[in-house]
């Protein structure tokens, strides 16, 4: 997975950060962040791309990173907390100033339907920066059209690596975000705001189709 990582270096990680937008791979919020936050992130991505022995046959694209998950963990869809669980398949670092580590609702869903098959499939964000209300670093907004549409290349090149079987969109934003770039998807509904018993039996569904093996079958 290093073409990925190349990929994230060169058109993700220098993007600098606006009063709307925040770059976790870039940046630190001072207050909230430790000093060496960024690396943190940086290196817990890291992490996740090399748990990836071969590339995995289902692509989940997901909206943008959240406040307590992918903000401060640098993983989509994942949080300090799980990243710190010594039984959890990725290793990192906690990465802000909080006495404990950050955990996630979304996140705690999105794993618990998924783990068993880890790493057979890959999950990014359609805008992989965190967008937030101006002066409210810790609150979460929709990403807009435009922002959106500035990662698509990204997208593109990062489906264009990866050639999964299977692409699902979590959530609306980013089954969009799959049809600007061409890329065939099914649409899933995203587990918070009363979505986790959607989005799980979506996906039961979509994983009972590829017959994925779980790690148990390994």
């Amino acid at each position: 997975m290093l073409d990925v990582w190349d990929l994230l270096e060169t058109h993700v990680f220098p993007e600098p950060s606006t009063d709307e937008l925040f770059n976790p791979y870039r940046d630190a919020h001072e207050g909230i962040d430790r000093p060496d936050a960024a690396r943190i992130r940086r290196a817990n991505l890291k992490s996740y791309l090399r748990c990836y022995d071969e590339r995995p046959p289902l692509f989940l694209l997901a909206e943008a990173p959240g406040p307590w998950g992918c903000r401060f963990s640098g993983v989509p869809f994942t949080s300090e907390a799980q990243l710190v669980d010594p039984d959890f398949p990725i290793d990192g670092r906690a990465s802000s100033r909080n006495a404990e580590p950050h955990r996630e609702y979304s996140g705690a869903i999105y794993w618990r339907v998924l783990r068993p098959y880890f790493p057979h499939f890959f999950t990014w964000n359609s805008v992989p920066l965190h967008p937030h209300d101006a002066g409210e670093p810790l609150t979460i907004r929709t990403p807009r059209r435009r922002e959106v549409a500035r990662y698509e290349r990204v997208l593109a090149e990062l489906l264009d690596r990866l050639q999964p079987e299977r692409i699902v969109a979590v959530g609306r934003k980013a089954e969009r975000a799959l049809r600007e770039v061409g890329a065939d998807s099914t649409y899933v509904r995203h587990p918070s705001q009363g979505g986790a018993k959607q989005f799980e039996a979506g996906m039961r569904e979509i994983l009972a189709e590829l017959a994925l093996p779980s790690v148990a079958e390994d």
